[in-house]
């Protein structure tokens, strides 16, 4: 349901974004500089399209700054792995440490930014990402919860609805919470959403999807980034 309706970035001629594309969606708005923290899964996807020249410098909580990009062929090295064990490589500064000074990182406000994945996000920016509540389910806690209280920032990297086609952007999560009020931006297939736009969920952009038909597809409220 939409609040407002104001012109704003429609790409209905190309979309919904391949998993690559989303994470050149998000790697665009990580600011010049930035620590960040990428989560296992999708979001460690990021690191690989952000050149050195941007500055950023990658954080993982199993201890290292100055992650590069996925590692592959005989640039591996099985030592050298990220949070979620894959091969990753390493840019010139790089450090290691402990796992416990890396968890003190997190929880001390030291990363700018972290970017997560999640099986839910509600309008108010609660996050739902470790377990779905199926008791048959594994749980998969990891540093989510230290990430999403300790960064300044929350992005999350998500398609927007399931398989059934449900809306992963709730009113209110329905699956065990991982933090409260923690997720500024969230970033899908469809559409990248920020959650500090108010009462509504603000929608920056839209790709093979109008703003209307969202608006139809979500029982939250929309309005425009900005707006």
């Amino acid at each position: 349901m939409s609040v407002t309706s104001v012109p704003a970035l429609q790409h209905t001629d190309r979309g919904p974004l391949s998993r690559d594309e989303m994470a050149q969606a998000l790697a665009r708005d990580i600011p010049r500089g930035a620590y960040v923290n990428l989560g296992i899964g999708q979001p460690t996807t990021v690191a690989d399209h952000l050149p050195p020249e941007s500055g950023v410098i990658f954080h993982t909580e199993n201890g290292m700054l100055g992650m590069g990009p996925a590692a592959t062929g005989d640039a591996i090295d099985p030592d050298l792995i990220n949070a979620g064990k894959l091969p990753v490589t390493e840019l010139p500064g790089a450090s290691y440490f402990h796992h416990a000074d890396s968890f003190a990182m997190m929880r001390g406000g030291h990363l700018d930014l972290c970017v997560l994945g999640a099986y839910q996000v509600s309008a108010a920016g609660d996050l739902a990402n470790w377990h779905t509540g199926d008791p048959e389910a594994i749980p998969a806690v990891g540093g989510a919860m230290d990430l999403a209280v300790g960064a300044k920032q929350v992005f999350v990297l998500m398609s927007l609805f399931t398989k059934s086609g449900e809306s992963k952007l709730v009113e209110a999560c329905t699956y065990p919470i991982t933090a409260l009020h923690c997720v500024d931006r969230v970033y899908t297939d469809v559409a990248t959403f920020d959650l500090t736009t108010g009462e509504a969920v603000g929608v920056r952009e839209t790709w093979g999807i109008s703003f209307d038909e969202l608006s139809a597809r979500l029982d939250v409220p929309l309005t425009w980034a900005g707006s």
